[in-house]
């Protein structure tokens, strides 16, 4: 590109020489050589003058008083009737620009000048207008580079820009080059950026965020089917076989959900729903690992309470807080329903040291754990809560307690009261 911008703009200069320059040089000649012809016609009537002012005076008319009289390059003949001619300086050779220019007495003044003045004349002038153009041709060649420079360069950087893309690295790069067509390319190019970096980084924390809420489904349901493989009592496999449907319902709105909420996190699908039925879910689904590793899980608080949400995404961040308990937690994990104001709250709580002070307030950012895990599945339940309009919050700090607060719906039947007393499910 550099080189045919480069010669399209000496093309383009070389044309305009051409044209100008052979115009010049014509002018010029002509000028030269109007010139020359209009000084020996000049010479000739002056010196007439001269011949004709002596002959009336009776003064001596010879070469050598006239000899000042004429440029040294010219050559003069004096014609005076009665007299040999008078010559003044030396005759020229080959062609020459002559004028003859009678006097009052009936003399005639003839002057000669060689043609080769006019040309050494005509070819100073070319070679003032060659090193003029000349001169020209070289501005225009740096002139070239520098906009062919200005050009490709920004070209060669939006290529490097769009090939980085090609190969996977979004970053934009925030350059310009004062160009506006170039600039808005490059606009383009890092707003194409964005939204590559976007669409990966989705894609990336979609990816984070199933593996993550799928483990422990997958886990439990890989416990029921080696339940199933080893009893032989057709009711105890039709029991656990229809749970692992159940599971395996869960599984398919857990996944339908992570993409909700890839493709729009306020595309919620919030439904009046009866929060007792996802608790008792919860219980069933995390008892046994409760169990194997010594601890219990109970729940407690009103009964009969409906929230507004999506049931799948309620169930995947009590099974967050839950797997936080159990893996960070210690003894006995507590469910606790009640009402305030307009909204059903689900605490969980648990006997462990709890969140530590530093952790507190960065508690629902990525990447942040207590400790050696992903730091992903309190961010997720976080995201799920507010996606159906509630919120996720730590209300308490040592001993933990989290709070999921949902809209709710008036009830058909009323509220019984707080049970006093813990109630294992």
């Amino acid at each position: 590109m550099r080189r045919r911008l480069i010669q399209s703009t000496l093309a383009v200069v070389l044309v305009v020489i051409a044209v100008f320059g052979v115009s010049l040089v014509i002018v010029e000649t002509r000028t030269i050589s109007s010139s020359a012809q209009e000084r020996v016609d000049s010479e000739a009537l002056r010196l007439a003058s001269i011949v004709d002012s002596r002959i009336i005076g009776h003064e001596d008319i010879t070469a050598e008083i006239l000899k000042d009289q004429v440029t040294d390059e010219r050559y003069a003949v004096i014609r005076i009737p009665g007299r040999d001619p008078i010559e003044i300086g030396t005759k020229p050779i080959g062609d020459v620009i002559h004028h003859t220019a009678p006097g009052e007495e009936g003399e005639k003044v003839t002057v000669q000048e060689p043609r080769s003045s006019v040309t050494k004349e005509v070819g100073r002038t070319l070679l003032i207008i060659a090193a003029v153009a000349l001169l020209a041709i070289i501005a225009a060649v740096l002139l070239a580079v520098r906009q062919a420079n200005r050009l490709a360069s920004p070209l060669t950087d939006l290529a490097e820009t769009a090939e980085r893309l090609g190969s996977g690295d979004p970053r934009p790069r925030h350059k310009r080059y004062g160009v506006p067509e170039l600039d808005r390319v490059a606009d383009v190019l890092d707003s194409s950026a964005e939204r590559i970096a976007r669409m990966l980084t989705a894609e990336r924390r979609l990816a984070a965020d199933a593996s993550h809420q799928l483990r422990t489904p997958l886990t439990a349901l890989s416990m029921r089917l080696e339940e199933i493989t080893l009893t032989d009592d057709p009711a105890t496999v039709k029991e656990e076989a229809t749970i692992a449907l159940t599971q395996v319902e869960r599984l398919t709105d857990v996944v339908e959900r992570l993409l909700t909420n890839a493709r729009d996190p306020r595309n919620g699908s919030a439904v009046s729903f009866d929060l007792d039925e996802v608790i008792k879910q919860q219980l069933e689904e995390w008892r046994p690992a409760y169990r194997s590793s010594g601890r219990a899980i109970v729940s407690s608080g009103k009964r009969h309470l409906r929230a507004v949400g999506t049931p799948g995404a309620v169930a995947q961040v009590l099974a967050a807080l839950i797997e936080n308990s159990l893996m960070h937690g210690g003894g006995t994990v507590a469910l606790r329903t009640r009402v305030t104001g307009n909204q059903s709250v689900v605490e969980v709580t648990d006997e462990g040291p709890g969140v530590p002070a530093d952790l507190g307030a960065r508690i629902f950012e990525r990447a942040i754990s207590g400790r050696n895990s992903t730091g992903i599945g309190l961010a997720v339940a976080r995201d799920l809560a507010e996606a159906d309009g509630g919120r996720l919050e730590l209300l308490q700090a040592q001993p933990p307690v989290f709070g999921l607060f949902l809209s709710r719906t008036p009830l058909k039947k009323p509220l019984v009261d707080e049970e006093p007393e813990p109630t294992v499910r």
